[in-house]
């Protein structure tokens, strides 16, 4: 029996989001990290306790990995102070700030830690760098890296200041191989081809309509095709930012069906507004790429349900009043960006609850996605082992905004007066309650170590008699993402101790034997792809990463047919294709895909069962020193 004393906190409820359902729970929290996970009324008890009202959920903390703080240089646009306690107020725990529009812009590493100087003692959420690409500063992307940005912006036209300028698609490439063969990194880009833009109208009009015609959808869709063929010659982790155009989505199906690794993002703007109910001259509405037509938005809402778009982050982008309302209503002179970071959360659930789409679908799409692609491991689930960044949710309570009670700096907002549900009642981070006067925000950084693990969170080799003499909840944490199968870790740990990691190994080829078709499908629930091991979630997701290393994508032959049976194993049995990697090349895994889709169900249900044996028994061996 699980001792159930010594938590720091104890959350219980009727509706806990836990493995992509809600459900009855109990979560005990110790040091900042969710130590267990019990059914409701287990008895956890712990020095602090919160019980959910009816009318509460509880889900964790989002993740927001598109923010403009803009300071230095730019603090009377927006700061940390103000951004972060936005970004609290609105359930986002973690956030990644962007490379502009600060003075200077985060293009070297001297420029990072005047960043970092800056935000520290002031970030009431934990906050992420982001490291730019401009024209000139290869030389700088190696540094970044090592000084723990998570990857690396560029824009490919004029990013509307002048001391971040854009780079051509040549220029890009050349930055993608260095990141492709050194680090890994993440490229991300605002795509929008420049000479398109040129050549479009640029009328001085308060009239929407025009704005929108000076920012046409062929731009987003002659960039991000740039984007995608740069991405596949190099192989490089390749990221589309606030996707705008629903014509973009086909091209972006079709490169990730060929194993080019990419995702997409979009705004709760293009998924709330649409570009003919924006009144003449109200410039709080402007964005760079635009509010679109409202087909092209229910569009969208589709790209995100059929998993073309990734997930949704805000986009914060606040400016002075004189700034988003100079030319008295000119579109074409206002400043472009919306400030939407404390109204994400209720704005895409609103818009989804119409649509009949559930709100664990839009927690994945706000928090674990995000949080997944930049590999902030610890975050994006309520989990064992996890970040307790969590967050009370009244689903069904609404609220009408008002833009003067908003925690960022300047009170604008397109979205004041309008109701919205969802009402945020309580904000943890790290198992605290966030305070208005307390930030305790952690500033962190991308471990390349390690990929996939950030330096605030833990991860380390354990040694046996550290973890035969261990909190049971805690041994039970540091095995599962070896295997994510409550009943193999309860056995593994109740059957301590061991005399060698051998013998460790040994037992778990057997315990909890048969899995359950309902324990794989939890276990499998967190498998990437075969060649999209990138996109992991947790410890396990470094692991996973690891275990791939022999899957090359430099045979774009292999790649091709490797995706193309990928989708043709999931399309037959409704999984992703599982298989250990590990000392395996690409073409030795590509026979066997092949193989396997000729198995009958039950045939292919013993293989993945003993995949990941396999697969936990190599984990397992790295996570243990003698």
């Amino acid at each position: 029996m699980t001792d159930a004393s010594g938590f720091d906190l104890v959350v219980t409820g009727a509706e806990v989001l836990v493995a992509g359902g809600f459900a009855p729970a109990e979560l005990g929290v110790r040091g900042g990290v969710i130590a267990r996970i019990a059914p409701l009324g287990a008895g956890l008890v712990g020095e602090r306790r919160i019980d959910l009202a009816d009318d509460e959920v509880l889900i964790p903390g989002l993740v927001d990995t598109h923010v403009h703080v803009n300071e230095p240089g730019r603090t009377e646009w927006e700061g940390f102070a103000s951004a972060t306690r936005a970004a609290a107020a609105g359930g986002v725990t973690t956030i990644v700030d962007m490379p502009l529009n600060s003075i200077p812009p985060t293009t070297n590493v001297a420029a990072l830690e005047l960043k970092r100087q800056a935000a520290a003692g002031q970030a009431f959420v934990d906050v992420g760098f982001w490291g730019g690409i401009v024209p000139g500063n290869r030389a700088e992307l190696e540094p970044l890296v090592a000084a723990g940005v998570f990857g690396f912006k560029c824009f490919l036209a004029h990013s509307g200041v002048d001391e971040f300028p854009p780079v051509s698609a040549d220029e890009m490439e050349a930055a993608m191989s260095v990141l492709a063969a050194e680090s890994d990194s993440l490229v991300i880009v605002h795509a929008e081809d420049a000479a398109l833009l040129e050549a479009a109208p640029h009328a001085h009009s308060t009239a929407y309509a025009d704005f929108l015609a000076s920012r046409p959808r062929e731009a987003e869709g002659a960039a991000i095709g740039a984007v995608i063929e740069r991405a596949a010659r190099t192989g490089v982790r390749a990221h589309i930012l606030h996707l705008s155009s629903a014509d973009a989505l086909d091209q972006i199906a079709t490169a990730k069906h060929r194993g080019v690794r990419l995702t997409v993002e979009t705004c709760p703007h293009y998924l709330v507004l649409a570009a003919d109910e924006v009144p003449a001259g109200a410039t709080e509405f402007k964005c760079c790429p635009p509010i679109r037509e409202g087909v092209n938005r229910d569009a969208l809402w589709q790209g995100l349900v059929d998993g073309v778009i990734d997930f949704i982050v805000s986009d914060h982008s606040p400016a002075p009043p004189e700034l988003k309302r100079a030319g008295g209503g000119d579109f074409a002179e206002a400043w472009g960006g919306i400030a939407s970071l404390q109204l994400g959360l209720p704005l895409v659930w609103t818009e989804a609850r119409r649509r009949g789409i559930p709100l664990a679908r839009v927690v994945e799409w706000m928090s674990t996605a995000p949080a997944r692609r930049v590999g902030l491991a610890a975050k994006g689930g309520i989990v064992e082992g996890a970040a307790a960044d969590l967050v009370v949710v009244a689903p069904d309570a609404s609220c009408v905004v008002d833009a003067a009670l908003l925690e960022h700096r300047h009170p604008m907002t397109p979205y004041d007066g309008r109701e919205l549900f969802g009402v945020v009642r309580a904000v943890l981070l790290a198992g605290a309650p966030i305070e208005r006067e307390n930030p305790r925000g952690r500033l962190l950084r991308r471990d390349t170590s390690e990929p996939g693990r950030v330096t605030s969170e833990p991860g380390r080799v354990m040694r046996l008699a550290e973890f035969d003499a261990a909190d049971r909840d805690a041994a039970i944490a540091w095995i599962r993402p070896c295997l994510d199968i409550t009943r193999w870790c309860e056995e593994l740990v109740d059957g301590r101790p061991y005399g060698s990691v051998e013998e460790l190994v040994t037992a778990a080829g057997t315990a909890a034997s048969p899995f359950t078709a309902e324990e794989v499908d939890a276990a499998m629930a967190r498998h990437p792809r075969i060649g999209e091991h990138a996109a992991g979630v947790g410890a396990e997701a470094a692991l996973s990463r690891s275990e791939q290393a022999g899957v090359d994508a430099g045979d774009a032959a292999i790649a091709a047919a490797l995706a193309e049976g990928n989708f043709a194993y999931e399309r037959r049995f409704g999984r992703v294709f599982l298989i250990r990697a590990a000392g395996r090349s690409s073409e030795e895994i590509l026979g066997a895909l092949t193989e396997r889709l000729g198995h009958t169900a039950d045939e292919e249900d013993l293989v993945v069962a003993g995949q990941l044996r396999e697969i936990a028994a190599l984990r397992l061996k790295g996570r243990f020193a003698a």
